[in-house]
């Protein structure tokens, strides 16, 4: 158990020190946000894919744009001796390795400096509750705050749903102007904190200022109409219809043309651990995906299927430890519904038992009918991939949830290196040899 579970009441008593350690980093590397446009976007889920999209979609313009998220930090033209020797890939981007969506005071503005010393004219900054309330973006204009959704995460930290919502609302208090979704039942927060400063709402299901119609969902992408301009994107899911409704949201702000916007959405393939295919030559469909709140696991679970009418769902995950206990359950009900066998693994377990955590899901899964002899409970989960890969047939659908892009896992004695993407691949090729 960490100091922080040990004293009561800790993460307010340390909030000046966060705000003292924000205000020296900015000092220190001269407040280098007020030197770019900077798009900040939060949320539960969705926020990485949509940074990458409007990102994307401002280079594709001709706008230089540098990125900060949970997977990847960088700007184009950002060379490997810049980012201290660490590769750099032809986008100009890092992979991000630290288990941290905004990264700390110092960390960040240290990287926005060097992104701003690049030439880059916007930043997408991918921004979370604990960085709100620790001050990490202080001093950081936000010129426009984008919400993708907000469902229940990280209560272990904020407590209560309202003060997580209050979180995430600090954004906008701090915007020039707003992107909201209008579907959200959190929407009217976001609405109350940007006003009286302008906003707009998009969704598929409300009446948003920018609605989404005729929406078609393909194993490819989905594609849907908004007013005049007609939308397609890569990357499949009903999510990815607001994600790439935000974006266009952010484009029209930014004075993009709509066929600009368009053609910047659909030119983003992928996103690392993100609804990754693996496509290796095997007769079954294996997905790879960062999903590991209840919000997040049933809108992955929704938006696929098995590539066979007889195909079967195996999904793999479990839960990290010291994170959202009370959701466990929840999430293994949801996967124990939609799946035909369940694999319950580790994930980030840390100094939790992590049998103890599978239990948990395991409940779940049982609740939701699931019979027991279709939930398999493995520890170790390399062992437990490889044993989901082993056991898919012809036509059936692989699900690999909760790590997605993660460099390491968490484990009482720290951090090792483990890559579902990496491990999965090896598991396929095994297979396949």
């Amino acid at each position: 158990m960490s100091l922080k579970d040990k004293i009561p009441g800790f993460n307010k008593i340390v909030l000046p020190y966060h705000f003292a350690q924000a205000a020296v980093a900015g000092i220190v590397n001269g407040w280098p946000g007020k030197k770019m446009r900077v798009i900040g976007v939060t949320g539960t889920n969705g926020k990485t894919t949509t940074c990458f999209m409007i990102w994307k979609m401002l280079n594709e313009a001709g706008h230089k744009a540098g990125l900060m998220t949970t997977v990847a930090w960088g700007v184009p033209g950002l060379k490997s001796e810049d980012a201290g020797g660490t590769k750099v890939d032809k986008d100009g981007l890092v992979k991000q390795i630290e288990h941290m969506t905004t990264a700390d005071s110092f960390t960040l503005n240290k990287r926005m400096k060097l992104i701003a010393e690049r030439g880059a004219e916007f930043l997408v900054l991918e921004v979370t509750s604990h960085a709100l309330v620790q001050f990490r973006t202080l001093g950081i204009p936000i010129e426009v705050a984008v919400m993708t959704n907000v469902t229940h995460e990280h209560l272990d930290y904020h407590k209560t749903f309202s003060n997580y919502v209050k979180a995430k609302t600090k954004l906008f208090a701090k915007a020039k102007y707003g992107v909201i979704n209008a579907d959200d039942k959190s929407a009217k927060k976001f609405i109350e904190a940007i006003s009286p400063r302008e906003y707009i709402t998009y969704g598929i299901k409300s009446m948003a200022n920018l609605r989404a119609t005729d929406v078609k969902l393909e194993a490819t992408g989905v594609k849907y109409t908004c007013g005049d301009i007609k939308v397609e994107t890569q990357i499949p899911g009903e999510f990815n219809v607001y994600n790439s409704m935000a974006c266009l949201a952010v484009g029209r702000r930014l004075g993009l043309k709509d066929a600009e916007i368009s053609k910047g959405v659909q030119a983003l393939t992928e996103v690392e651990g993100r609804m990754n295919r693996l496509s290796l030559g095997q007769d079954f469909e294996v997905i790879v995906d960062f999903a590991h709140t209840p919000d997040a696991f049933l809108k992955v679970f929704q938006s696929v299927k098995a590539p066979s009418s007889k195909g079967r769902i195996i999904s793999l995950f479990g839960g990290a430890g010291r994170r959202d206990e009370s959701t466990r359950a929840e999430r293994g009900e949801i996967a124990g519904k939609y799946s035909d066998i369940c694999v319950i693994t580790e994930d980030d377990s840390r100094d939790e038992k992590p049998l103890d955590i599978m239990e948990q899901f395991k409940e779940g899964c049982i609740k939701a009918g699931l019979s027991e002899k279709n939930i398999l409970m493995i520890e170790d989960r390399e062992k437990a991939i490889f044993e989901a890969v082993k056991l898919a047939k012809k036509g059936d659908l692989v699900l690999i949830l909760g790590k997605g892009h993660e460099k390491t896992i968490l484990r009482a004695d720290g951090a090792h290196p483990f890559e579902d993407l990496k491990v999965t691949s090896k598991a396929i090729e095994k297979i396949l040899a």
